[in-house]
């Protein structure tokens, strides 16, 4: 194992030590955290990937609960993780887990229709996972799935300032360190919720901060071809493929 995965691994654990014991308020009632269940998955992940010294971080906002509430992969599609990419794992269960949010792991037969979207426009662009992730590193800015009482999914950006305010900043911290190990030339949000937290937290670092479409299903303007659009953007940023 490299020296910059050692130190991602330690990044990532102690993010996960900073916010375990944070308390969120209702209407959230329960917390997972793919990051402690689906570790082996997402430690596979990073010492196959992150060696390759992406020029490009793609900074996601938190788990869907198809994908990296699954396989800890963020945007992790379950087909791309476990075929294309070829990562593999135990995956364990979330302390306290929603009668409605099972996780299944790779026999979930659910699909992340964002990672989907993501990971096929790789696939199709790039042919072998080691080419896109010379350019690109997935990452997520928070590592939780929040669900409320129904089982609905509640976004990070909807946390009221108290409970957020300590999620942020281990989160920001994490980002910060992450930077500083891979030394990416640039950063790119999918999504505004990313690109606005990793200007300010990265506010004092010397990299660029770029913005690409969101591909959830619940963006009109993703659901009118996500592909295209997102690869206009990235073009326009100077990135080739």
């Amino acid at each position: 194992m490299g020296t910059e995965t050692k130190k991602l691994f330690r990044i990532y654990k102690n993010l996960n030590k900073s916010i375990d014991n944070i308390d969120f308020p209702e209407p959230i009632t329960h917390v997972y955290n793919p990051l402690q269940y689906a570790w082996p998955v997402f430690a596979n992940y990073l010492e196959r990937f992150a060696p390759l010294q992406a020029e490009n971080i793609l900074l996601g906002m938190n788990p869907g609960p198809w994908g990296m509430a699954q396989t800890g992969i963020p945007f992790g599609e379950i087909s791309f993780v476990e075929q294309w990419m070829a990562l593999s794992g135990k995956i364990t269960q979330p302390r306290n887990l929603h009668p409605k949010r099972p996780i299944d792991g790779f026999a979930c037969t659910r699909s992340e229709v964002s990672g989907r979207r993501l990971y096929g426009w790789a696939q199709e662009r790039y042919g072998e996972p080691k080419k896109f992730f010379k350019n690109f590193l997935v990452l997520n800015y928070c590592p939780l799935v929040f669900m409320k009482e129904s089982g609905a999914n509640f976004t990070p950006d909807k946390l009221n300032k108290a409970a957020a305010e300590p999620l942020f900043n281990a989160c920001a911290k994490a980002l910060q360190e992450t930077i500083d190990v891979l030394e990416p030339k640039r950063l790119i949000g999918v999504g505004k919720f990313a690109a606005t937290q990793a200007r300010q937290d990265l506010a004092s670092s010397n990299i660029a901060i770029e913005t690409i479409l969101h591909p959830s299903p619940a963006s009109p303007m993703a659901n009118r071809g996500w592909a295209p659009q997102a690869e206009k953007q990235l073009l326009a940023m100077g990135i080739r493929f």
